[in-house]
């Protein structure tokens, strides 16, 4: 294994982490995005607020791209495999 290997999975797996992520991130993100405007807008300074909506849409999602997610960690994982029985060719 060179140095272009290493950075090739190195840059593999980020780019796995990116999509796997991506989708919950994103959510939360907007949802935060969202309860911030609402809070701004009411001057309702509620703690709670923030995270509860937060964790149902997170869980929301994770539960509806949980397959996606599976699937793009299980092609990272086969490609790191097959890098390992090839010895990095």
């Amino acid at each position: 294994m060179n140095e272009a290997d290493a950075l090739d999975l190195v840059q593999s797996a980020i780019w796995t982490i990116l999509l796997a992520a991506g989708p919950a991130v994103a959510a939360a993100m907007i949802v935060g995005l969202i309860i911030a405007l609402f809070q701004a807008l009411t001057q309702i300074q509620e703690m709670t607020l923030t995270f509860i909506p937060k964790i149902v849409v997170i869980l929301t999602i994770t539960a509806l791209t949980g397959s996606f997610m599976g699937e793009r960690i299980y092609m990272f994982t086969e490609q790191v495999y097959g890098r390992i029985v090839t010895g990095f060719d």
